[in-house]
């Protein structure tokens, strides 16, 4: 049996090295438009490249899936995040999970887990074609002929469809595979760019570039689910960071721009309702009666952060304490609880994945077989599949590439 992967990123390589380990009889071709394997595999995570997460309850990492968790059930079942981990560490490269659940090579080097895959192919003798794009698939009788730009073709037995989105367009994640598979019968969804910063219509965010918070709780005015609690910092253009990137995959689909701008409330204080909040600083004030009160916030927010909320929403932070309302209270812990920026564009270059892809319902999940086009399988990002930061992009691609490998090789049998 002959087997073109059409891809030679993150799922494309695991459908490859899959069939090379479970059927080394089988010929697998490998096609690569760039010259070299797992471009965009190697710079995830800042060039760390970051594994998969390491949280091990199936059903919790399902839930990190805005779209497709369902669809996943069955492939990140049969290889979930602790199955890629051991498969990693049994070609010899070890990993580490560090404190935010991220797992990283201990080297933190993309370049050591596409290194996995280039010695399982040089053993297998796996034909890899670099620098060639697939310009169209044709389906006949015997199989699949495979054309190129220039003008060669191939004739294999099936076909894995694994091109990835269209984020990171330097690596050749150019969207090439939606035109491949409509082509053959399928249905592609609405594509945007997710997990990308906002760029904010308020100026006063910027000031504060590069300050961070461990944690506040980001929601967005969007049908829910539209809310995410965690990290998020600002930047010279509005609002970034893990929180950040979540709330943009919940609301990838809601279109916004300077004219039509999209609400987003912060809370910086999400261990404390509000009541808790104004007996806080109630009981701070009164402590201190003397000092001014932006003084007394500096006890709850970072001081330039209490300085341009005061500024911007007419905080009475030069008052004494002793001279603050209950009415001024509620007004400054509101305000804390929620205030309001609005979105106007995505940030530039942020997009690390793409929301959107080939139609779920018209691909076997459990082998990730095209039901369109029987002998064509389609995983990785390609899918109508994402994930929030945090390695679950990357584990959607091993486990579908794993499941479509592993369905060809029992072919062989």
């Amino acid at each position: 049996m002959k087997v073109a992967i059409i891809g030679a990123g993150a799922a494309g390589m695991m459908a490859a090295a899959t069939i090379n380990e479970l059927s080394p009889e089988t010929e697998v071709i490998l096609v690569e438009k760039n010259d070299a394997l797992g471009k965009k595999v190697i710079i995830s995570g800042g060039g760390r490249c970051n594994v998969t997460t390491g949280f091990e309850n199936v059903k919790f990492v399902l839930e990190n899936y805005p779209r497709g968790n369902k669809f996943l059930i069955s492939a990140i079942h049969r290889f979930p995040p602790l199955s890629v981990r051991a498969w990693f560490e049994d070609h010899d490269v070890p990993l580490k999970c560090e404190k935010d659940m991220r797992v990283f090579p201990v080297s933190n080097s993309g370049l050591d887990i596409v290194e996995v895959f280039k010695k399982i192919f040089k053993d297998n003798a796996t034909k890899i074609l670099f620098n060639h794009a697939a310009t169209k698939i044709e389906k006949i009788d015997k199989g699949f002929l495979v054309y190129f730009k220039d003008d060669t073709s191939i004739l294999v037995d099936k076909v894995v469809l694994a091109l990835g989105g269209q984020a990171y367009r330097m690596t050749g994640s150019t969207g090439d595979g939606y035109t491949l598979a409509e082509a053959l019968g399928h249905t592609i969804t609405k594509l945007v760019p997710s997990l990308h910063s906002f760029m904010s219509l308020e100026k006063w965010p910027r000031a504060l570039a590069g300050m961070s918070f461990l944690k506040a709780t980001i929601t967005a005015d969007y049908i829910k689910p539209n809310t995410k609690t965690g990290p998020f910092l600002f930047t010279h253009s509005g609002i970034s960071g893990p929180a950040v990137f979540a709330v943009s995959s919940l609301v990838a689909m809601r279109q916004f721009s300077p004219g039509n701008p999209l609400k987003i409330y912060i809370d910086f204080l999400p261990d404390q309702t509000q009541d808790e909040l104004i007996k806080n600083l109630q009981t701070t004030a009164k402590e201190f009666p003397k000092k001014i009160f932006k003084s007394t916030l500096h006890h709850f927010v970072p001081a330039n952060l209490c300085d341009a909320l005061c500024k911007e929403y007419f905080v009475p932070g030069d008052k004494k304490n002793g001279d603050i309302s209950k009415a001024d209270l509620a007004m400054t812990a509101a305000l804390l609880k929620k205030v309001t920026i609005n979105a106007i564009g995505r940030g530039a270059g942020d997009e690390f994945v793409t929301a959107g892809g080939v139609e779920l319902s018209e691909v076997d999940p459990k082998t990730m077989e095209s039901k369109k086009s029987p002998g064509l399988f389609l995983a990785g990002e390609i899918l109508n599949i994402d994930g929030f930061t945090g390695g679950f992009n990357l584990q959607a691609s091993w486990a579908t590439g794993r499941a479509a490998g592993e369905y060809i090789a029992s072919q062989e049998l």
